[in-house]
């Protein structure tokens, strides 16, 4: 597989093939609120994809016991052990995270933030047995302009935030349902 040169700064992540922007720091609210929902309940925290490392930053602010981070694109990962040297919590997994399943325990709060992951993010439903604890709070990035619940977990509920983001091309409009899933291992 061919990684995708990035143009990264600290207010921007940009595909350098096509300009195309993967992450921005308008997305701090966000974030913080994915973060605030998924630790909640304390635990063990597993975030896929790191990418500028706002949502790690608001997951570090919550009395958690760990904090696993899988991230799969080099230039990225130099930016993670660099943001990781003064946190003892945290457990880094290099590299794509269907890879890496088995590398992973149980958690008590999930964030799923990849960029175009169209292959793996369709098996990461079948997997939520095998990494979640009973209870796990899950979240993803939720691209649509509605509530839209890529995965079909039955009981997905939706918080509503107004956000302004600049033109971008990937997320232009005014409302973002952050998709909130509560999973119980049924199996």
């Amino acid at each position: 597989m061919k990684t995708e040169q990035l143009i990264i700064s600290d207010k921007q992540i940009i595909k350098s093939s096509d300009n195309k922007v993967v992450m921005h720091e308008w997305e701090h609210p966000i974030m913080k609120s994915k973060a605030e929902y998924i630790c909640q309940n304390g635990g063990d925290i597993l975030e896929i994809g790191f990418g500028m490392g706002i949502s790690a930053s608001y997951i570090q602010q919550h009395n958690i016991n760990s904090h696993t981070i899988c991230e799969i694109h080099p230039q990225i990962i130099k930016n993670l052990h660099e943001w990781n040297q003064d946190k003892s919590n945290v457990i880094i997994l290099e590299g794509d995270w269907i890879d890496n399943i088995n590398q992973m325990g149980k958690y008590d709060g999930i964030l799923f933030d990849t960029f175009e992951d169209t292959v793996n993010a369709t098996q990461f439903p079948n997997l939520l047995n095998k990494i979640c604890k009973p209870g796990c709070l899950v979240t993803w990035w939720n691209n649509l302009p509605r509530e839209y619940d890529e995965f079909m977990f039955s009981d997905t509920q939706f918080q509503t935030m107004d956000v302004d983001p600049p033109q971008n091309t990937y997320f232009n409009h005014k409302t973002y349902y952050m998709p909130k899933y509560t999973h119980m291992n049924l199996i």
